[in-house]
């Protein structure tokens, strides 16, 4: 342009979605940033130093941050798994591919209460083993903090497992089967294949994946509260605890902001370690 002057015409474009972005997601920050440290006399930290004095807000962290620990990898080796199956082309792949994907119409708290059916005292699991001759065991009681944790886990495995496949079956679908014939006619072995050839080429979806799931699972709370209550306390089930029962809103937005945090936080560690060598995320 003469004189250096940029052309206005792609900033009119973006404009829209900036004016969107903003009214969807930075306003609701800044009003929720103002509540959490807000008072009846202005400017507090009170708000959070009585989320940090809870003693429900460090083990529902902890809980939280377990859940992450154990479900993620385990969510991912079986999404990849089936993922591997459905390319090596069985028969029946499209039923497979539909009955995987069934826990994706079914909501968290659904999902809750059909694992509650199997875990509780007179549930499926404890009559199975009361026709093997073994007695019954109180998954979900406060006395058994492990499995109780055993259970969301595995609620939540089956549950939200399906979508990490279905991202994971896209990438699949979009590398060439020639890559993988090549390498196998060079002596390579299947293993050598997989990490070599399909999972660098997975790394894209692999990221998306990651991110949706972390975020995903710093949410879990539907789940959870069908299952343990408060037994189990996790940080959304706090947040609910403190707006909805205890009737603050400016401690359950704090915790809120945490999960905010740990989100972003999560999502930029994603796409730094999981970005192309010598390239950008």
């Amino acid at each position: 342009m003469p004189g250096g002057v940029r052309p206005r015409g792609p900033l009119w474009l973006i404009t829209p979605s900036l004016i969107f972005l903003t009214a969807l997601f930075a306003w609701p920050l800044v009003a929720g940033i103002g509540q959490a440290l807000t008072g009846p006399g202005g400017f507090t930290l009170a708000n959070v130093r009585r989320m940090l004095d809870d003693p429900y807000f460090w083990p529902a962290a902890r809980n939280t941050a377990l859940l992450i620990v154990v479900l993620i990898p385990l969510q991912f080796a079986l999404a990849i798994a089936m993922a591997l199956l459905l390319r090596a082309r069985p028969r029946f792949a499209g039923v497979y591919f539909y009955i995987w994907v069934i826990p994706l119409a079914i909501s968290d708290l659904a999902a809750g209460l059909v694992w509650l059916a199997v875990f509780t005292d007179r549930g499926y699991l404890n009559s199975a083993l009361a026709h093997l001759q073994i007695d019954g065991y109180a998954w979900l009681s406060y006395q058994h903090p492990v499995t109780m944790f055993l259970a969301v886990v595995v609620a939540e495995l089956w549950r939200s497992t399906s979508l990490v496949f279905v991202i994971v079956v896209a990438g699949m679908q979009s590398i060439p089967r020639d890559y993988d014939e090549a390498a196998a006619v060079f002596g390579a072995s299947y293993w050598q294949r997989l990490r070599k050839v399909i999972l660098p080429q997975l790394r894209p979806s692999l990221q998306v994946a990651l991110i949706l799931r972390t975020i995903l699972a710093l949410e879990t709370f539907a789940v959870a509260q069908a299952l343990t209550g408060r037994n189990l306390p996790l940080l959304v089930g706090e947040t609910y605890q403190w707006y909805s029962v205890l009737q603050n809103p400016n401690v359950a937005t704090a915790i809120a902001l945490v999960i905010l945090a740990l989100s972003m936080l999560a999502a930029f560690g994603y796409l730094r370690a999981l970005r192309e060598p010598g390239g950008q995320p």
